[in-house]
């Protein structure tokens, strides 16, 4: 018996998926049930744990057993107690106080715990797509797992496609940032941060092309302007950091992941003081253009990446 816990549903499927495997590799007979909880009646899981003529085995898997009525709860936790023999119940759950006694019971009752947390920092979301192109037989850059999680968002099913299709389509065995602007520039879901990353490096084409795409495709003005005034931030944050402090201290510092740190200082190239200020000023200006104070955010943003990019050689 095993208890699936956590809402980050492609976590939660998979460790599903790895215990049917596991039951079906040591018996590719198997049957398996697949059933929402919201829909299982009382006396189905005792009618499906009846012993079997043929001594099958058998997966009942129940996925949102948030949703299972009080009695089928009861009903699950009498069965944990004394569970089949032929019979393997796989349970996920979100986490949460719905439905808390059937957890509380399955685990009393000695059941196998698989938690699956969901990710939300950046760094996490970045091992796991490093985790995905490595388990396809590839490596990726650190500057390429951050484009493309740029590039493509949060979602971990979204981020697990893209790391498959990367893999299947990129000849080389190390996926770098120029495969991943190959096959994903101009996607819908394009963020501020690539088009801040392009202007503040100098590359103008490129980031009003990606800005073009993002606000075609519905992308918020107001979010790029903040991506915009993010990369300058950690620009003067950098220039202005003491000399002396290197590695982990400077990131500790400035707050930073050391990857960013080295990422920064390769943008800093070609910036100084009075450049940096041209361009916070003119960022600062999109930003009431964008929150009402003009009639056009487009113009306002394409006419800020230009300004930003031709303050880049300032001193």
């Amino acid at each position: 018996m095993t208890l699936v816990v956590g809402d980050e549903e492609l976590l939660a499927d998979r460790a599903v998926a790895a215990v049917v495997a596991a039951v079906r590799e040591a018996d590719s007979g198997a049957e398996v049930h697949d059933l929402a909880g919201g829909k299982v009646e009382l006396g189905e899981l005792t009618q499906l744990a009846s012993p079997s003529l043929f001594e099958d085995r058998s997966v009942v898997v129940i996925r949102s057993a948030q949703d299972l009525s009080k009695d089928v709860i009861a009903e699950i936790v009498k069965y944990a107690a004394h569970p089949a023999d032929d019979m393997f119940l796989v349970l996920a759950h979100p986490g949460g106080v719905k439905g808390k006694a059937l957890v509380d019971g399955v685990k009393k009752a000695g059941a196998s715990v698989v938690t699956v947390t969901r990710l939300t920092k950046p760094g996490e979301r970045l091992d796991f797509i490093k985790a995905e192109v490595r388990a396809a037989g590839r490596t990726i850059t650190q500057g390429a797992a951050q484009a493309l999680l740029d590039a493509v968002g949060s979602d971990l099913r979204e981020l697990a496609a893209a790391c498959g299709q990367l893999a299947f389509d990129t000849a080389d065995k190390s996926i770098d940032e120029a495969a991943v602007a190959r096959y994903h520039r101009g996607r819908a879901e394009v963020t501020g941060f690539m088009i801040a990353d392009l202007a503040v490096e100098g590359r103008l084409a490129e980031s009003l092309e990606q800005l073009r795409w993002s606000l075609a495709t519905g992308g918020p003005p107001v979010l790029i302007v903040s991506a915009l005034a993010g990369g300058l931030r950690s620009l003067a944050k950098l220039s202005g950091a003491p000399r002396n402090l290197r590695g982990a201290q400077l990131a500790g510092q400035l707050g930073m992941p050391p990857w960013k740190v080295d990422r920064v200082r390769r943008q800093l190239n070609g910036w100084g003081p009075i450049g940096l200020s041209a361009a916070i000023q003119a960022v600062a200006d999109a930003d009431e253009q964008v929150k009402g104070g003009g009639t056009d955010p487009a113009y306002a943003l394409e006419r800020t990446i230009q300004v930003i990019v031709a303050s880049r050689t300032g001193r």
